[in-house]
């Protein structure tokens, strides 16, 4: 059954625009209160968020909501939402809630909420919210007694620098490493680079200097273009750049040249396997991920295991198998030895470490193979469902034949928009191409 307010991850949509209105974040936080409140202890919900002007309105939203049925309110300010997610095992609450739409423009805003583990809700849970949304308000409120406080949390930023840099190898420094990190002027904008600073790294700061307005503006993991100049600028080795909530990570080496999620994953993947610390037998990526990145997981003997495209589906299938390392293309990588959701921090801090103990360039440290070439068109529709049509599921029954075991053909349906996703990768770029073409040639038709 279709749900009225979450989607595939929390509720997000335009500030003051249903759903992302000051009355549904009450509600959120009445409802999501109510369900997490059992027992006479006090009960507490940690809130975090970007760096959005909305956020300000969403937070004191979600404080009415929340207090009022009887819950304690910890605010943290702008923060990471894996520093959100970790707070909230750490401080023992109930809950935590990440304001933020990631690396969407400041007029959008969203809610995310994490259970007591740290760990996103299932959708069954977030259906019970709902329900509870759209039910009797008065039954949830507590009595005038029993009403909950709001405090400010000032040592966040301290608690949350100190646990990014206890995920390094011991006596891991970085002196004499030149490092420009662009923050997104989103949430890491304060914390990530005083980490850096603090692990003895040359810091030059872009993406630092949000107003309300800017985050994800010509800047950050989404827009890179900014820092690779700043690279070059400042003859850095290495750019590091997040997104608004800091969950996601790209790589800038020091020849100016983007890394993605991909070889982050196989660098992080060899370092633990030499140390003895990857589990599982190798990691988790999506349907999206490189065959090259397969291959060369195949060449130091380890698995890949795919998942629908989304960091959801990545992270329950590591906790259900086992895996220490998985991520997406985009840089969003999940470590779960120390976080339950993806932390671009974190993530960057495991290359740095590995560039500091090879003394390699990072040009030459994150050159683990050879990607594939990878087409990727989308096709929008209007009506009806393509892929049902009988012309298109002969073009991709031919293009799987064409591509055979060089290569690999995903068509997705988008979760989020009527876009049909048509990749194809493959040793022969012209027959990518052209595969790729022919089903996008039957998806137009099919959709006209």
């Amino acid at each position: 059954m279709a749900r009225k307010y979450f989607g595939t991850d929390g509720i997000r949509g335009s500030a003051n625009i249903h759903p992302m209105t000051a009355e549904v974040a009450m509600k959120v936080g009445m409802a999501a209160g109510k369900l997490f409140t059992n027992g006479a202890h006090r009960h507490r919900v940690v809130i975090g968020k970007d760096t959005r002007l909305s956020g300000y309105m969403i937070e004191s939203a979600l404080v009415a909501g929340f207090t009022s049925v009887g819950m304690d309110v910890f605010l943290l300010g702008p923060m990471p939402t894996p520093a959100v997610a970790m707070l909230t095992r750490s401080l023992r609450a109930d809950l935590g809630v990440m304001i933020s739409a990631s690396h969407n423009p400041f007029v959008d805003n969203g809610i995310k909420l994490f259970g007591p583990d740290g760990y996103k809700l299932s959708d069954e849970t977030e259906s019970e919210v709902e329900a509870l949304m759209d039910g009797d308000w008065a039954q949830l409120l507590a009595p005038g007694d029993q009403i909950g406080r709001a405090t400010r949390i000032d040592s966040a930023r301290e608690r949350y620098i100190e646990f990014a840099k206890r995920t390094l190898p011991k006596n891991i420094r970085f002196d004499g490493l030149r490092v420009v990190i662009d923050c997104a002027n989103g949430a890491g904008y304060k914390v990530a680079p005083e980490a850096l600073w603090e692990l003895g790294a040359d810091v030059v700061k872009l993406g630092v200097d949000p107003n309300g307005l800017n985050i994800n503006r010509d800047c950050g993991s989404t827009a890179p273009d900014d820092l690779i100049g700043k690279v070059g600028e400042v003859r850095a080795d290495i750019g590091i750049a997040l997104d608004g909530d800091a969950d996601r990570v790209v790589i800038v080496d020091e020849k100016g040249r983007m890394i993605d999620g991909d070889q982050i994953m196989a660098v992080i993947a060899e370092s633990w396997l030499r140390r003895g610390r990857l589990a599982g037998g190798g990691i988790v990526a999506t349907v999206m991920s490189n065959l090259g990145l397969e291959r060369y997981l195949e060449s130091l003997e380890l698995g890949m295991a795919r998942t629908p495209v989304g960091d959801r589906y990545v992270v329950e299938h590591m906790r259900r198998h086992g895996y220490n390392v998985g991520g997406e293309q985009s840089g969003h990588i999940v470590l779960s030895d120390f976080s339950t959701t993806g932390d671009g921090l974190v993530t960057a801090l495991q290359i740095l470490a590995v560039v500091a103990q090879s003394g390699k360039p990072v040009s030459e440290v994150c050159n683990r193979f050879e990607p594939l070439p990878q087409v990727l068109t989308n096709v929008r529709y209007k009506n009806g469902q393509p892929l049902d049509n009988i012309a298109v599921r002969r073009a991709i029954d031919s293009g799987n034949s064409r591509l055979g075991t060089s290569g690999r053909l995903v068509i997705r349906p988008s979760g989020t928009e009527p876009v049909i996703r048509v990749m194809a990768e493959g040793d022969d770029e012209g027959l990518v191409k052209t595969v790729v073409s022919d089903i996008v040639h039957a998806l137009t038709d099919a959709a006209a």
